[in-house]
């Protein structure tokens, strides 16, 4: 058992790819989404990783490139009282020492960062933004954007970017309040016991329920984070992804169970409510495990070959793109990145080369042609 764990493989509907037992509901729904099993990136550090995860590049010293969501919220705003780009989860994620700075707007300003909301097991909905204003109702809200309007001229006669900033993120946290309709696409009570108990009753499924809901009042962008710290166990625990212990133990009774029940469930709610050709989703996370099992029966950080998982957005399913050596540890196909997948979001919702060129993001970037 020096590379193979414990786990049996199962078919899926695509030929020549099998998954671990533990994800039953993925493996039949292969006909509806690609992999991409040749992903690379360049560090083994968890902020590191995540920070090119999400933007493409690794961090300097100055600001760091925006987040591929802050990209797509500087071009496309919502059309209902909604952010253009949420982050679905407990918080900025991070490890204990440092946050991913990866996560926000970087380069483009503070203005195109995630609007944080959060869904519990039970589907309880907090938005953190929100929390300082305890205590105003909507009317209270609207008498407020009054005095704000009366106080606009000579706000915009300040010229600091951070002026700018705040306006908007402010804007947003009143939007919400004051917009009834904006206001119901945080109501998980709104679904039926049995759609919400398809996502499981988890913070990871109905965080899913919540980005559908979401994807439903035309938020552009929506990032759902597995937890807030990469770390399975951790003052805080939220149980992340990050098994160098109970490797097995972890996938087999709570990891693999999660993310097989929800992410099928969301593919499956797009996909019956004729969402799905119009929502690109995506999982992928900043780096993979080591294929050798190590000295601890766990497995390590490997960002030398991992997968991701494309599926709607105009995407043809059922394909596999890249292949890797005979352990997984490196491809000999096609090895794909980060960047080339902030390249291809950013291409499929109508942010073409030009564009990107006038944006100044995404430089050297190219898409990945099998999934146009």
């Amino acid at each position: 058992m020096e590379y193979r764990g414990p786990f049996g493989t199962i078919p899926t509907k695509t030929p020549g790819m099998h998954f671990t037992e533990l994800m039953p509901h993925m493996a039949s729904r292969s006909d509806k989404y690609t992999m991409i099993r040749s992903m690379v990136t360049t560090s083994n550090d968890h902020p590191t990783a995540g920070t090119i995860a999400l933007t493409g590049f690794n961090e300097n010293a100055g600001p760091v490139q925006p987040n591929f969501g802050s990209i797509i919220a500087k071009d496309q705003v919502s059309t209902e009282a909604l952010p253009s780009f949420f982050y679905v989860g407990r918080g900025i994620p991070r490890d204990l020492p440092r946050r991913i700075e990866g996560y926000g707007g970087g380069a483009l300003g503070k203005a195109y960062d995630p609007f944080l909301v959060r869904a519990d097991e039970h589907g309880e909905v907090s938005i953190p933004q929100l929390d300082l204003l305890k205590g105003i109702t909507p009317k209270r809200i609207q008498d407020r954007q009054r005095l704000l309007q009366q106080l606009d001229n000579a706000e915009r006669r300040l010229e600091s970017a951070g002026i700018d900033e705040w306006h908007r993120t402010h804007q947003s946290a009143y939007g919400l309040l004051a917009d009834s309709k904006a206001r119901q696409a945080f109501d998980l009570t709104q679904e039926s016991d049995k759609v919400r108990s398809r996502y499981g009753q988890t913070t990871f499924g109905q965080g899913c329920l919540l980005a559908r809901r979401l994807a439903e009042a035309r938020v552009p962008y929506i990032q759902v984070n597995w937890s807030e710290y990469v770390e399975t166990f951790s003052p805080n625990c939220d149980f992340g992804w990050d098994t160098h212990i109970f490797n097995f133990e972890l996938l087999q009774d709570r990891h693999c169970p999660i993310l097989d029940r929800a992410y099928s469930a969301l593919i499956d709610d797009l996909s019956d409510r004729g969402m799905l050709d119009d929502t690109l989703l995506i999982a992928m996370g900043e780096f993979g495990r080591t294929p050798k099992i190590s000295n601890r029966a766990a497995r390590e950080h490997h960002k030398d070959c991992y997968f991701s998982i494309w599926a709607g957005g105009g995407i043809e399913p059922g394909r596999v793109i890249g292949e890797s050596d005979a352990k997984a540890e490196h491809p000999i196909t096609r090895p794909i990145t980060p960047l080339q997948v902030g390249t291809t979001i950013a291409e499929l919702c109508g942010i073409g080369a030009r564009k990107r060129a006038e944006m100044k993001v995404l430089d050297g970037g190219s898409v990945i042609h099998e999934l146009i």
